[in-house]
């Protein structure tokens, strides 16, 4: 396989979806899309969607025109996504569809996933759905302050160390606890990572390269414009177009109670939530600042 036929970012983007699903060739995906609708719609009735029955039907389910009314589409399209046309079926139309369907949050990755488009949660929905085991294991990381982000750098999960070190986020509206804002916009976070500049930049790099999966998507779109309007160094980078997988293992911390604090730096992919990393900031625990970190949890947790 050379070099121009394989693809890193599709590699990541296939890692957690069905076998099947994920080596699927295009004209397999259009097949199990063109079925997994015809399925869905079946099962529905009409008072499902808020429709009169209308009488008795030969078939059960719901007529491909009900469900094109209420995913507010045209009757041909629909029909031709379960004709297994080939069709480029952009990410509001899926959107469309899952509502229409009432599809479940599982059957609704997997539509997208049969429709070889991202499938991207809402940070609110992500908090309300969040595994209770992963809070479990971000609770249980000790000094190590952790967080878990989602794909356009939103913190849908985290821990007490990282509101100590880094500053408390349960503080801030959710629309605010996204890495990249943090990064530019929250004085806190901007004041205690040591050379700012370099974090920054590294991070905006990893935001920019996730341009070429997201572009498109509300979320991503609404952190660009919000930060193009709230901070003067990412409107001067962002047109740079930097980009980068990979950030320094390392990050430098100044607290004002504990000092100059270095931590290894890791993340990890999750495996049942591809979409989602876990970021782990591991001290040094035998430095002088981690031990005091350690006090600093260790009163923190007596005062609860």
């Amino acid at each position: 396989m050379t070099r121009e036929q394989f693809s890193y970012e599709r590699y990541y983007q296939d890692r957690g979806r069905e076998a099947g699903v994920a080596q699927a060739t295009t004209e397999t995906r259009r097949l199990l899309l063109a079925d997994f609708l015809r399925t869905r719609r079946a099962r529905l009735s009409p008072t499902d969607i808020g429709l009169p029955t209308g009488g008795r039907r030969r078939t059960p389910g719901l007529r491909r025109e009900e469900v094109a009314q209420a995913a507010n589409i045209s009757v041909a399209y629909y029909t031709w996504l379960e004709q297994a046309r080939d069709l480029h079926v952009s990410r509001p139309v899926l959107d469309s569809l899952a509502a229409a369907l009432h599809l479940s949050l599982d059957e609704r990755q997997h539509l997208f996933q049969l429709a070889d488009q991202p499938y991207i949660q809402e940070a609110l929905e992500r908090q309300e759905q969040l595994d209770p085991l992963l809070q479990h294991m971000l609770d249980n990381q000790g000094t190590s302050p952790a967080l878990i982000t989602g794909p356009a750098c939103d913190v849908v999960a985290w821990n007490r160390a990282f509101c100590v070190v880094f500053g408390d986020l349960n503080k801030l509206a959710m629309h605010e606890r996204n890495i990249i804002w943090l990064c530019f916009t929250e004085s806190t976070f901007r004041q205690r990572l040591g050379n700012w500049q370099r974090y920054a930049q590294e991070a905006l790099a990893v935001f920019r390269a996730k341009a070429g999966h997201l572009g498109d998507d509300t979320r991503f779109l609404q952190i660009v414009d919000a930060l193009k309007q709230s901070s003067q160094e990412f409107r001067q980078w962002w047109p740079e177009h930097n980009v980068r997988t990979v950030t320094s293992p390392y990050r430098e911390v100044e607290h004002s109670l504990l000092g100059h604090l270095v931590f290894g730096y890791m993340t990890f992919q999750i495996n049942a939530y591809p979409d989602l990393r876990l970021c782990v900031f591991l001290p040094d625990p035998a430095s002088a600042a981690a031990k005091k970190l350690s006090a600093l949890l260790g009163a923190i947790q007596n005062e609860d």
